[in-house]
């Protein structure tokens, strides 16, 4: 959030079963899908997924190969699979939005029910490291490549776009937290003043969880 170089984006697994088990249980998105911004909208929107599948159906997929099913069954860890039986569609809320900056205390953005915060929503200083942190909860079913994307504008130029993949989540009553890796303000008498942003939660079905539009400045120093 804000103006920032492009955030790394890494996805390891540890053995060929597991790359395996992910294929599998993440629909298998293509690579457009993993670093799309707004312009790539419309293109996702012609991507085709395979179909979505409850977690129970999840389960019974490779249910005869064992360490298949034992890798899902820990992905999904204490799930209701009762209730979630026949839910195709995950939910995903978004909990709070917060600025880290070495050395201040953390600033947690207040996240208003129609996503766009009036007036000011925040101040940076130049030339100063920082990064967002994100919380949130998912239920329902998976989220399947939960992506975040912000583009920034100045006197309506755009100066900044930002791609973060997030992953790929099961349904559980305890929050997940991801945080963006560290990236420094630009300085300078032409970086400060005022900026517009756009900023979106998004999966692989190109299902948008959350648009936040807001303003935010760029200073000489901290706000008192």
């Amino acid at each position: 959030m804000g103006v920032t170089k492009d955030a790394a984006i890494s996805s390891t697994h540890e053995s060929e079963n597991e790359e395996d088990s992910n294929m599998s249980l993440s629909r298998q998105p293509s690579e457009t899908s993993l670093y799309a911004t707004e312009e790539d909208d419309e293109e996702l929107n012609k991507l085709q997924l395979g179909p979505k599948c409850t977690i129970k159906q999840h389960l019974e997929k490779d249910k005869d190969d064992e360490s298949l099913r034992k890798w899902k069954e820990q992905l999904l860890g204490n799930v209701d699979f009762e209730s979630s039986e026949e839910t195709l569609e995950p939910e995903v809320k978004i909990l709070s939005l917060t600025i880290l900056s070495p050395g201040r205390e953390e600033l947690v953005l207040p996240l208003p029910e129609s996503g766009d915060p009036k007036g000011l929503w925040f101040t940076l200083k130049e030339g100063s490291p920082y990064s967002l942190k994100f919380c949130f909860q998912v239920g329902n079913n998976i989220v399947s490549g939960l992506r975040y994307t912000n583009t920034v504008w100045k006197t309506g130029l755009k100066v900044d776009s930002t791609k973060e993949m997030i992953g790929t989540f099961s349904p559980q009553a305890e929050p997940y937290t991801h945080e963006i890796p560290e990236d420094t303000t630009p300085s300078g008498f032409f970086a400060r003043g005022s900026y517009t942003a756009k900023s979106k939660f998004l999966d692989d079905d190109n299902k948008c969880y959350l648009e936040i539009n807001y303003t935010f400045d760029i200073q000489k120093d901290w706000p008192n």
